[in-house]
C-alpha cells in the first residue's frame, strides 16, 4: 500500500500565548512605568520639567521591506532604528516602545520572535522598554507599526523650523551608503554567472554597505548633544534622501539653501561602489534615504564651538552648505563652480508607489 506524504501543518499562533511570551522576553519595568504590558493601556509618569516626544512609523511588506533580501531580525532592527532616528532628530532621549503587528498566514511564532529580537537589539543600547502594542491576522503580507516615546528637557527640543539666514548646514556621518547597500542586495550574488560586477567590489566594502542598509544606527548621542548644548538651530533625520529632507527644513523655516556638492560626505565603501558601477556620486548622495544621519543647521557664532567639541566627542560632522533667504530657493554648487537649482530626488509615497521602496 502506497504511503501518503502529508505537508507539515503550519504551527498555530495563539495570540495571548504570544503576547505573554513577548512580555517575558522583552517587557521592562522601571520606576517611571506604572503599568506596562498586560492591561488595556500602558501608564507612565512624566516630570514637570520635561516634554514628551512621540513618533510612529508604519512599515508594509513590499513597500518598506522585502523578505527576499532581509531577515525578520533585520526588518525589526530597521523598524526600530527609523523611530529612534526621529527621536534623535528632536534631540530627545527614547524611553518606551509600542508595537502593533499584522501577521500573514505564512507567519509563525518564530518569525515574530526574530522580528522582536531585531527591534530590541536596536533599542537595548538606549535602554528603551517595550510597554505595549497589538497583534492581528493579515490577509496580505506583514504590517508593522512602531511607536516610540521619548523625553527632552523643556524648550530644548530641536525642530525643522529654526534655521536662520547665515546658518551653516551640517550632516553627521556619511550618506548614500544605505541606497548602495540596497542596490547590492538586489544584484545577483557575487560570483554567479548572472553577476556582471564580479570582483569589482571588495567583500569588506560590500558587507559595510549592506550592513548600513540592514542595520542603520540612529544618532541618538549626537542629537542629545546638539539639543543639550543648544548648538543646532534646526534638525531633521535623513530618512527619505538629503534633497527632500533639506526641503522640509527650508519650508518649515521659510529659508533657502546652497549646497556644495563636492562637500557631500561619502564613505570609502560608497565611493568604491560608485566607481565600480560607474554611477553619479551626487545622485546617490542626494537620493539615498534611510542612512538616518542628522541634517542640521548651526549659527555662525556656534560653529567653532561645534567643531571643537565634535572632535572631543568623536562625532563625525561635515559642513555641506549655508542657509539663504527664501527667495534664493534651493541651489547646489558643483565641483566646477556651476550653480543650479537643487531638484528633489528623494522618495515620496504614492508618487513612487509603483516602485517598491525596499
Amino acid at each position: 500500500m502506497a504511503s501518503t506524504v502529508r505537508p507539515k501543518a503550519r504551527p498555530t499562533i495563539h495570540e495571548f500565548d504570544l503576547i505573554r511570551a513577548l512580555h517575558r522576553r522583552h517587557g521592562r519595568r522601571s520606576p517611571s512605568v506604572i503599568q506596562g504590558i498586560g492591561d488595556d493601556a500602558a501608564v507612565i509618569t512624566s516630570q514637570a520639567d520635561e516634554w514628551t516626544v512621540l513618533t510612529t512609523d508604519l512599515l508594509t511588506e513590499g513597500i518598506h521591506f522585502d523578505l527576499r533580501t532581509a531577515t525578520m531580525a533585520d526588518i525589526g532592527f530597521r523598524a526600530a532604528a527609523a523611530n529612534l532616528s526621529d527621536i534623535a532628530a528632536m534631540g530627545a532621549t527614547p524611553q518606551y516602545l509600542l508595537i502593533s503587528l499584522a501577521i500573514p498566514r505564512t507567519g509563525t511564532s518564530r518569525h515574530v520572535y526574530q522580528l522582536y529580537r531585531g527591534m530590541m537589539a536596536a533599542c537595548r543600547p538606549h535602554h528603551v522598554g517595550l510597554i505595549g502594542g497589538d497583534t492581528s491576522a493579515s490577509s496580505s503580507g506583514w504590517f508593522l507599526s512602531v511607536t516610540l516615546i521619548g523625553i527632552v528637557p523643556r524648550r530644548k527640543a530641536l525642530f525643522r523650523s529654526g534655521a536662520r539666514v547665515g546658518d551653516f548646514l551640517y550632516v553627521t556621518g556619511t550618506i548614500g551608503d544605505s541606497l548602495a547597500g540596497l542596490k547590492l542586495l538586489n544584484e545577483p550574488s557575487p560570483g554567479t554567472k548572472r553577476d556582471p560586477w564580479a570582483a569589482t567590489l571588495s567583500m569588506k566594502h560590500r558587507q559595510f554597505l549592506i550592513k548600513r542598509h540592514l542595520r542603520p544606527i540612529a544618532r541618538i548621542a549626537e542629537g542629545q548633544w546638539l539639543s543639550t548644548h543648544r548648538l543646532a538651530t534646526s534638525a531633521i533625520d535623513i530618512s527619505d534622501g538629503l534633497s527632500g529632507d533639506l526641503r522640509h527644513i527650508c519650508e518649515e523655516s521659510h529659508v533657502g539653501a546652497d549646497i556644495d556638492l563636492s562637500a557631500l560626505p561619502l564613505s570609502p565603501a560608497c565611493r568604491a561602489y560608485i566607481t565600480s558601477r560607474k554611477l553619479d556620486p551626487v545622485y546617490l548622495a542626494l537620493t539615498g534615504g534611510e542612512d538616518y544621519e542628522l541634517l542640521f543647521t548651526v549659527s555662525p557664532r556656534q560653529r567653532q564651538r561645534l567643531e571643537r567639541t565634535a572632535i572631543e566627542k568623536g562625532f563625525s560632522l561635515t559642513c555641506i552648505g549655508t542657509i539663504h533667504p527664501f527667495r534664493f530657493g534651493m541651489q547646489a554648487l558643483s565641483s566646477r563652480g556651476q550653480r543650479r537649482r537643487l531638484i528633489n530626488t528623494s522618495y515620496e509615497h504614492f508618487t513612487n508607489q509603483l516602485q517598491p521602496r525596499r
